[in-house]
């Protein structure tokens, strides 16, 4: 650490845990305002007051002080004021930088938000490019105390860059319960990323542990501190593979102070019918093919009969006819304007009316807006319109083209071909909507065709995590919800582990309508230990050809073991040694044997959490179907039966990538425990398999066996 004369003089660990304490009480004061609000005069009636009531709550919640999480965990000190001319010998500003903007009683701010722009050279600045940064002071904390602080000073020439000693233990600090935000160490590469503008949509390729979902976490809250008014209007989406995976990650923005942004499956947002099936893998690709978007096109625009009989309107004592000719002339029009079929079908009546009209001011008289909406009500021109244009129930015309073979293949012509239609045709089909046995992929087409009937309501951004096991249809459904708004696209191309795995981010963004989105690419790992990851990189070649490996930046090399077995007892004796470490641990299996694991840890007296739950001091093991490993992470990790994990998964590849995901959840150490032969892709030409590695509880002290 580099103090300089005055810091020594006055204690600066003293004075910073006094700012601490101060801006800790400001805090307080600044929520006890809010609690003291009285809206009893503001709100003229109990609507108002209601939701005037519910800002208020919010607020408060955001006001939380958590005892445990540091309220600052760095400070800027300027060589001059940021953005103002300076005079000579003047000094700069100092800034405390943390989660969230505190001030006193006088206005004047304690702390400053990490997303002020103010705060960007904490993360940006560097020897290189010292951005007017004279010192940059990161502080550590044990619990809630602040402990330590280390000091850069950017500006000195003398002073040779040095690799933080904070950073790299809040990086590597043990995990235990849901993810958390990483404000204080996010590196500049993760920093451009995250204050990237909110009209452009940005798609990042990021191996294991390079932070990809944490940079798109932090992303929505830089927006929406950015842009608050206009998000508050359009809203926020989180979209995640699964409910556990949501469950994990769901703390993170309410600790920025972000309580408003919703989070939900691809399942969830296509959940119009209940879903009970399941689909071979041929017929879910097939169903889950762009393809499949014109084909329900065209079944639905089938419904639009063209006019053979002419319209006649009485009114009174007179009769208006529109000839058949005009009434196909309409029909065309609305076909070409290419807008909804719902839109369209609400507009053919009053175009109708209008044509009537026409007719009436022909004959002298003056029908104003009512009467045209009088006659689009007219039993005649609502007869018309549903013989001409019917109302279609999109589930219903996605079941009759699963249904009968004719109607399909009337559609699919030159989209599909006969081995595909027969694919994705019901062996037994269903008689009504409601006692069909829908799959997940009959959900997302029904959702097309609700989209080609009325226009899905677009959110202001949508982040997609783990998007590289979308289908191209899925793609779809979430591109419907931003259409006006952007999106953060998070996933990585080595671990799609569906039969429709995405090949490349530019077809993705495609099928999500966002052809002009931008690809970056994070490659230095954070996360996972530098042997684990090297090992686990022996899969690449297999499973995503020319991807750059991850290349990890962690100092604690951590610990790795590939550890022959009989059975399932050393195998729980491994998740035993692991426990002794502070922090998570997961036991990662074939979906398949996890019945059996479950057993023998429930025999040995172990305690442990299904992939979801939240770990605690108490219970720190977590079972986990490899099938439900990707985006969580645990401190130390039990991979069992590395082949019997490629076994379950109906090819190879994927089989080879599930393997990849496995291998790269942990944070600090992995022990692969195997009975059966490791797969072949492993134990690559000119390589050996790594040695046993003895550690002492605490993950210290390594040394490899001869």
């Amino acid at each position: 650490m580099s103090t300089s004369a005055h810091d020594q003089a006055v204690d600066p660990l003293s004075r910073e845990r006094s700012h601490l304490a101060a801006s800790r009480a400001a805090l307080r004061a600044m929520r006890e305002d809010v609690e003291a609000l009285d809206i009893r005069d503001v709100t003229a009636n109990w609507v108002n007051a209601e939701v005037l009531s519910r800002q208020i709550d919010d607020r408060i919640k955001a006001l939380a002080d958590l005892s445990d999480t540091p309220l600052f965990f760095g400070r800027l000190d300027y060589l001059h004021a940021p953005g103002a001319e300076q005079a000579e010998g003047a000094q700069g500003e100092q800034f405390y930088i943390g989660r969230r903007h505190v001030h006193d009683a006088d206005g004047d701010p304690m702390v400053i938000d990490w997303r002020a722009p103010v705060s960007q050279p904490f993360y940006r600045a560097s020897k290189k490019d010292p951005m007017d940064i004279g010192l940059r002071r990161r502080f550590g904390y044990t619990g809630g105390d602040l402990t330590a602080y280390e000091d850069e000073r950017l500006s000195d020439p003398a002073e040779a860059a040095t690799t933080s000693k904070l950073l790299q233990r809040e990086i590597e600090r043990p995990r235990v319960g849901p993810m958390r935000d990483i404000v204080a160490t996010i590196q500049p590469e993760q920093d451009e990323i995250v204050r990237s503008g909110l009209g452009g949509t940005v798609c990042v390729q990021g191996g294991p542990g390079t932070g990809k979902t944490a940079v798109g976490l932090h992303r929505v809250a830089y927006l929406l501190y950015a842009h608050r008014e206009r998000l508050a209007r359009t809203g926020t989406l989180v979209i995640g593979p699964n409910k556990s995976f949501l469950h994990y990650i769901e703390q993170v923005l309410p600790a920025l102070g972000e309580l408003s942004v919703q989070q939900a499956t691809v399942d969830d947002l296509v959940a119009q019918v209940e879903v009970r099936g399941t689909d071979e893998a041929a017929a879910a690709v097939v169903k889950g093919d762009a393809r499949m978007a014109e084909v329900l096109r065209r079944a639905l625009y089938s419904y639009v009969t063209m006019p053979t009989e002419p319209v006649v309107v009485v009114r009174g004592s007179r009769r208006w006819r529109v000839p058949a000719y005009e009434l196909q002339e309409l029909v065309e029009q609305l076909l070409a304007r290419d807008i909804r079929y719902g839109a369209a079908r609400e507009a053919l009546p009053q175009r109708i009316a209008h044509a009537v009209l026409v007719q009436m001011e022909r004959a002298g008289e003056a029908p104003d807006d009512r009467v045209q909406d009088a006659v689009a009500r007219n039993s005649a021109v609502k007869a018309a319109v549903k013989a001409i244009w019917p109302a279609v129930d999109p589930a219903k015309l996605v079941l009759r083209l699963l249904s009968e073979p004719e109607f399909l293949a009337e559609h699919a012509e030159g989209v599909l071909d006969e081995n595909e239609q027969k694919t994705i045709l019901w062996a037994r089909p269903a008689r009504s909507v409601k006692s069909a046995k829908w799959s997940a992929a009959d959900a997302v087409l029904i959702d097309e065709a609700t989209d080609l009937i009325q226009r899905t309501h677009s959110l202001g951004h949508v982040v997609l995590d783990e998007a590289q096991d979308l289908s191209p249809m899925q793609y779809r459904a979430v591109g419907r919800r931003c259409t006006t708004g952007s999106a953060t696209v998070l996933g990585d191309l080595a671990q799609g582990t569906t039969p429709w795995a995405t090949r490349s981010w530019h077809e993705a963004l495609t099928h999500l309508g966002k052809p002009d989105g931008v690809i970056e690419e994070l490659t230095a790992g954070f996360r996972v230990p530098t042997d684990v990851i090297t090992y686990a990189s022996r899969l690449l070649p297999h499973i995503a050809p020319g991807l750059t490996p991850v290349a990890s930046v962690r100092e604690n090399p951590g610990f790795f073991e590939v550890r022959p077995i009989d059975g399932t007892d050393q195998v729980v004796a491994a998740c035993e040694e692991l426990l002794g470490n502070e922090g998570s641990t997961g036991l990662i299996a074939a979906d398949a044997r996890i019945p059996a694991l479950a057993e023998a840890l429930t025999a040995a007296g172990i305690g442990y959490l299904a992939p979801g739950e939240e770990t605690t001091r108490e219970t720190r093991l977590t079972l986990v179907p490899a099938s439900l490993a990707k985006g969580l992470e645990y401190d130390y990790v039990v991979l069992d039966e590395p082949q019997a994990v490629v076994d379950g998964e109906p090819d190879e590849r994927t089989g080879l990538r599930r393997l990849y995901v496995a291998l790269t959840r942990a944070v600090s150490g992995l022990v692969v425990t195997h009975a059966a032969p490791l797969p072949e892709q492993l134990l690559q030409a000119g390589t050996r398999p790594f040695p046993p590695t003895r550690w002492s509880p605490a993950g210290l002290g390594l040394s490899s066996e001869s």
